[in-house]
This record gives structure tokens, C-alpha cells and sequence, in this order.
């Protein structure tokens, strides 16, 4: 947890993925009346058992695509290839060992698929020594290695060098990659060791190869500025593009070979700003001369909040269009939107994909004249709550629609020979699973690969179908959520809140494309179908609903404004009819925790029970500020913003908290410090709070192990059951 500096810092610090952790020891609530159960036959495990579709790549020439699969926590890499896309598994682990399969990417000549194994890509910081992460407490320590898997499937994956990030050279001959803050290369085909490509000073970040595969871009962190280089030869000195005290970002290639556009920031320094306000965060668009490392600006946003730098998936999205013009993604209009200009225009932007909506996942079709987009709208009710694809010409505003419907589609991916668009589909019974569309023949006809991988028992059919709702917070703010119950049953049921981790992020009508949020989806789908009502909260501070909602004012550890959108969650479920309004539980991950823990200090008269993931609880715990020595002329509102941080957390108001939670975390949690769990365990016993607690050794922040997402959400479910006195429950 980082605390200080700026707001946007700090909610940048708190993205989440996933959490869990335990050992119990706690009282049971007495409660109302025990509801009749009426519900659906399966079991918890058996609603865990889905496959997971996470990455998809596309090769470079031609049509062939690969993706992974986590299945059970077992994790493999599967491919397909045009026009018939049957799918094949190319690599044979059968271990729930928590090693990541990530960076997925297939080679020009599409007969291998690179790919990285370990590590724990959604972590703040890294752990102390760089160690790996080790959920499986394996005697031997794991590794981040890197691996070529012949999409033949002849042969066995071959250990290429120990890394990360790979990126396959447009010849196809070798990889780019990092290790240690440093760039390094390596044959495809393993003939030779691994080596430094070159020494630079700073930290190396984004290699990116030229089209012709001669020349690699990269960025070199050097603290509170950075560059863009550029790498040639081992004879070449590195070329600097237009060096400067600004954070230089994003680099990326014209199509051409002979420019490189790039994302130019301020550096970090300056008059402190004050904290309790939100500040602009200006950008610009440059592009340099790759040989000659000159520059020109080609765009620079307004000094306003929604002219500020973007913060959805992919930040500015930048990218080379037909015709010399760049796309971009921006806020302008107060939604994150597609837009592109010329590199020798007037300045003037064009906004391609108008409405009130969010442009998400991109991709840039292979011939340049075209973007490929997921973004919440379409003809369906409630598609704001969903996703579907379209596609956009670069140099005029005419989107059109890809897929339509009640299903949701993310993480388009263009195929080498630009005929067939492939993306990950499900819909609120199907998990997540690869996806075709023709763009020629079949248009409007997806194709869902690998439905095989889902296994007989899982309980599709009994699954509820959530419905989008809305309600109000108390300052107004309009609040979106998605209702889960199953219709039958004389008696009242418990209702339970969710409130997701991020908190940038959105739940959806339908399985998400985050694990750590499908996990959530499937527990409270089985919630749903065994004898709650259950109310997803997309809180403010999430993506989905345009600018001003993502970036409220006094959020987080500066006044905790969101947590007005729970309270009116909670509100909403008691009024509903078939709920009990005495029995309102409580559950969330990461600052969904955080949410949790605030929720049940402050207001025990009305959340009774909680369960807490690996939540933040002190958000001054970790601030090291006032030992700077700026800050001892220069405070701005430093003194106002801690006693507002202090107020906004959970253990400020533990005198007030009386009902039981259940403490789950990971003790190697490289997102949320663990000490956040042991520190508020030892206020809630002092205070004689009900507690239980999950610890996992060695897992990390979003759980790594399909055991230990088992051990945590059957923790959950026995919790509610136990405290709300749920049929059945033990």
C-alpha cells in the first residue's frame, strides 16, 4: 500500500487481481429464523470447475491463433488455425503448481508459440531478492522462464532463458526480453545462449522491434524522467529520441520503420500539489525521427481533469493508422474514446467512436486501416454492463458492430492474413472461451472453440441470469449493480453485497475477463442459487460509466466518497421483498476489502457479517512523506490529508465494529502488505470482535492455486451459512 504523493498514484498502487488465506477460530451470530434453502442441486466445487480462457495472440502472417487455459489451476497453452480453427493443446502440464502461463505470443512463420512461466505479473512491487512466487511450497524455487512450443505439438516446449516480456523479432529468428531492468536476446531455436542485447544506464521497459526486425525500441527508466532508445548494433552508440526531463512512454513504430510516435509526460518533480484535489495530468502525442532522434509534437491534451492522461486498459493506446495517422485513446468527452489525427495535421483530433460509452480492449487490423474495439454498448438492454466488438476506419468516425447480443466479447486480436477476427466470448451461463468471426465470408456467425473443455457437471444450466440495476448514493450519484436470486421459497433470504477490488474495474451481466473476477462471478452465482439474494455494486471509482464517475472527488483514503455507493447498495437490498433486511452481509477483495472492512466498522447496525480478502485497513500504515525534507517547507495540505487518510480507514473506527468477519490473504501478497491482515486481527481482538481467519503461506494477492481459490470460497460460503443460519449449513 503506497500513500502520498498524489491521488492518482495511490489508486494506481491499489490495482488488484486476486486474494485468499486461512485458520478459524470465531463466534456464530445468532439470527432470525433459518429460510428454507430451495436450492440448486450442485456443489461449490462442482461451480469452480470451469475452464478459463485468459491470453489470445494471433500470428503475424497468416491465420493462426493461440490462448491459454487454466483448468483446475492447471495450465496449458492451446492453438488453432484457419479456416477450419480446430484447437489443439501444445504444451503438457498437469500440475495445480500456481505457475503463470502469460505473454503468449506466436512467431511470423506461426510454428511456435513464446511464452512465459511464472511469476506474479499483477503484483505492485516485487518480493524481496526478486524471489518468484511459490503457492505450491515446492522444496525447489521456482523460476520465470521463458519457453518456444512448436504449435506442431511434435515436440516439448524448449526452455529459451530465464525472463520475461518476451517480444519475437518480425524475422523470426529471435527474442527480445527482460532481465534484471535489462534488455537480452536469444535464438528462437535455442541454438545459442541467452545474452545482454545492450548496457544502458537506466531501467529497460517495452522492447519493441522495427518492422524489419533491425532495429529495437525500448524505454529507459531513470527515475523521475525517462527516454525512448533506440538499438541498432553492438557497434552503434544507443540513440536517445529527442531527450528531455519528461517521462517519455509507449513507443511505437511507423510501419515504415523510419518513425517511432511515443507518449510524453511531465517529469516527476515540482511544488507539491495538494492531495484532497484531483489535478490534471496533461499529455502529449510526439513522433520522432528514428534516424536523426529529432521530434516533433503532433498533439497535446487540455490542462483538464478529462484532458488528463488515461487510466483504462492500455492507457493512450497509441498506434500507427493507414494513411500516417495516429490513433489514440482519450477522455476528451468525458468517455474513454478512440481518436485519431494526422502526424502533420493541424492538431485537431477526430473522435472516432462517439457516444456514452467505453472504448476497452484494441487492436490495429493488419493492414493499418482499421481499429478493433470492445466497448459496453450495442442494441441489447443493459448493455452497459456487458461488452461487445466493433470495428472503425482510422481516419473517419463509422463504427460498426462485430458481435450484438445478451453474450459479452473482449480481447479482439486480428489475424496475420486479416480474414478472421479472434476473441474470448462467454455469456452468463458459459465461462470464457476463444472465439472466430470471419470478416469475409461468414460475417456475424461467431465460432466458440474448445466447448469441450467444459466438463459434464458443470452446473450451466441452473446458473440465474443476472439482472442490471440501478439506485441512487446519497449525494445522488446514480449507481449501477447486477442483482442475483433465484425465483422460488416461502421465507426470506439473507442478502449479500459484493464490492470488486481495483478499484478500476466493472462486474458484469455474464462471466468477467479477469479470473480473479470470474472466481467472484461463480461464488456468487452459487450464493445465488443456494439461498441468497446477492447485489454486485459497481461503486464509483470503477471504469464503465465515463470519466467524472472513474475520477470522483474525495475517493479513497481522501474522504472514501464511494463508500456511499455500498451503503445504497445495502439500502436497495432491503427494500426488495424476498430479502430479510435484519441479515445484510458483506464481501470484497483487495479494496473491495477495503470496502468490506469500512462497511462493517462503520455500520455493523446494518452489515451483520463480512467477508474480508486481503483488504487495505490503514491507509497512513505505510507513509514515509514527512521524512522528506521538501515537505518540511513545502506541505501543501499534508497535515489535512493525513487526518482525512486516517478517518477514511477501516481501523479508525473499530471501536464501532461489532459483527464477525472472516480475514482471508496470502502472506507473500505483493499488492496489499500482509501486515494490513495481522494488524487489523490484533485490533479486532483487543476491541473482542468476532473473527475468523484463512492464511495461505506463500500465495500471492490474486491466488495462484486452484486449491487455494477452493479453500478461500468455501471458507466464504460456510461463513455466510454459519452466520445468517442457512439451511444446510454445518
Amino acid at each position: 500500500m503506497i500513500v502520498g504523493v498524489s491521488h492518482d498514484r495511490v489508486m494506481r498502487a491499489l490495482v488488484c487481481s486476486v486474494a485468499a488465506s486461512l485458520s478459524i477460530g470465531a463466534a456464530t451470530r445468532a439470527g432470525a429464523q433459518a429460510p428454507s434453502r430451495d436450492a440448486a442441486s450442485f456443489t461449490l466445487e462442482q461451480m469452480l470447475d470451469y475452464p478459463f480462457t485468459g491470453e489470445l495472440a494471433a500470428a503475424p502472417r497468416g491465420a493462426r491463433i493461440a490462448w491459454t487455459v487454466n483448468l483446475r489451476g492447471v495450465r496449458n497453452i492451446w492453438t488453432a488455425d484457419g479456416p477450419g480453427y480446430e484447437p489443439r493443446q501444445i504444451t503438457s502440464y498437469t500440475a495445480d503448481d500456481g505457475q503463470e502461463l502469460t505473454n503468449v505470443s506466436v512467431s511470423p512463420d506461426g510454428q511456435f508459440v513464446v511464452y512465459v512461466r511464472g511469476g506474479d505479473h499483477d503484483a505492485n512491487w516485487d518480493a524481496e531478492g526478486n524471489v518468484q512466487p511459490d503457492p505450491n511450497n515446492s522444496p525447489a524455487q521456482p523460476a520465470l522462464q521463458i519457453f518456444a512450443a512448436p504449435t506442431s505439438g511434435a515436440a516439448a516446449p524448449r526452455l529459451l532463458a530465464e525472463g520475461d516480456e518476451p517480444v519475437i523479432s518480425p524475422r523470426g529468428d529471435r527474442v527480445a526480453f527482460l532481465k534484471n531492468h535489462q534488455v537480452w536476446t536469444v535464438p528462437l531455436d535455442g541454438s545459442s545462449p541467452a545474452r545482454r542485447m545492450f548496457f544502458e544506464r537506466g531501467q529497460s521497459e517495452s522492447p519493441t522491434w522495427s518492422p524489419s526486425g533491425d532495429r529495437l525500441a525500448f524505454v529507459s527508466r531513470r527515475g523521475d524522467h525517462s527516454f525512448i532508445g533506440i538499438f541498432s548494433a553492438d557497434s552503434t552508440p544507443v540513440r536517445y529520441l529527442a531527450p528531455s526531463t519528461s517521462h517519455d512512454d509507449a513507443p511505437v513504430w511507423s510501419p515504415d520503420g523510419t518513425r517511432i510516435a511515443f507518449v510524453r509526460l511531465a517529469g516527476s518533480g515540482g511544488a507539491p500539489e495538494t492531495l484532497l484535489d484531483l489535478h490534471p495530468r496533461p499529455w502529449s502525442i510526439w513522433v520522432a525521427d528514428a534516424a536523426t532522434g529529432s521530434a516533433h509534437k503532433v498533439w497535446q491534451s487540455p490542462s483538464t481533469l478529462r484532458g488528463s492522461f488515461p487510466t483504462t486498459a492500455g492507457q493512450a493506446n497509441l498506434s500507427w493508422g493507414a494513411g500516417d495517422r495516429l490513433v489514440f485513446l482519450a477522455d476528451l468527452d468525458g468517455w474513454p474514446h478512440l481518436y485519431s489525427i494526422a502526424e502533420r495535421g493541424n492538431g485537431t483530433p477526430l473522435l472516432l467512436t462517439p457516444g456514452a460509452f467505453m472504448v476497452e480492449h484494441v487492436a490495429t487490423a493488419p493492414d493499418h486501416a482499421s481499429i478493433f474495439y470492445n466497448a459496453n454498448t450495442g442494441t441489447t438492454a443493459g448493455d452497459v454492463d456487458r461488452r461487445h466488438l466493433f470495428r472503425v476506419p482510422v481516419d473517419h468516425a463509422a463504427p460498426v458492430a462485430v458481435t450484438q447480443g445478451d453474450g459479452l466479447e473482449w480481447s479482439p486480436v486480428v489475424t496475420g492474413d486479416g480474414r478472421s477476427v479472434a476473441f474470448i466470448s462467454a455469456t452468463s451461463s458459459r465461462p470464457p472461451l476463444p472465439t472466430v468471426t470471419s470478416l469475409t465470408d461468414d460475417v456475424g456467425r461467431p465460432r466458440v472453440l474448445a466447448q469441450s473443455l467444459i466438463p459434464a457437471t458443470f452446473p450451466a444450466a441452473e446458473l440465474v441470469v443476472p439482472k442490471p440495476v440501478t439506485f441512487r448514493a446519497a449525494d445522488g450519484t446514480t449507481v449501477h449493480g447486477q442483482l442475483f436470486e433465484r425465483a422460488g421459497g416461502a421465507a426470506k433470504k439473507p442478502g449479500i453485497i459484493f464490492v470488486h477490488g481495483g478499484p478500476p474495474r466493472q462486474m458484469l451481466l455474464g462471466w468477467h475477463y479477469m479470473d480473479y473476477y470470474s472466481n467472484a462471478y461463480a461464488v456468487n452465482q452459487y450464493l445465488a442459487t443456494h439461498g441468497y439474494v446477492v447485489l454486485a455494486v459497481n461503486y464509483r471509482l470503477g471504469i464503465g460509466y465515463g470519466h467524472d464517475f472513474h475520477h470522483p472527488a474525495h475517493a479513497g483514503p481522501w474522504g472514501a466518497s464511494e463508500y456511499q455507493d455500498v451503503q445504497a447498495g445495502a439500502a436497495y437490498l432491503q427494500r426488495l421483498a424476498e430479502v430479510d433486511a435484519r441479515r445484510i452481509g458483506i464481501w470484497g477483495g483487495s479494496y473491495g476489502g477495503f470496502l468490506t472492512a469500512l462497511a462493517l466498522a462503520r455500520n455493523s447496525n446494518v452489515f451483520k457479517a463480512g467477508v474480508d480478502l486481503h483488504g487495505v485497513h490503514n491507509w497512513i500504515a505505510d507513509y514515509r512523506g514527512l521524512t522528506n525534507q521538501q515537505l518540511q517547507y513545502e506541505k501543501g495540505d499534508i497535515t489535512r490529508a493525513l487526518d482525512v487518510a486516517w478517518k477514511s480507514s477501516p481501523v479508525a473506527s473499530v471501536s464501532m465494529w461489532k459483527s464477525p468477519v472472516l480475514l482471508i490473504q496470502g502472506d507473500d501478497d505483493r499488492n496489499v502488505r500482509f501486515h494490513e491482515t495481522v494488524d487489523l486481527a490484533r485490533r479486532l481482538a483487543k476491541a473482542g470482535v468476532p473473527f475468523e481467519e484463512l492464511v495461505l503461506p506463500d500465495e500471492i494477492h490474486g491466488f495462484l492455486r486452484h486449491a487455494s481459490w477452493l479453500a478461500a470460497d468455501s471458507a466464504t460460503v460456510s461463513f455466510f451459512d454459519r452466520q445468517f443460519r442457512v439451511q444446510g449449513a454445518p
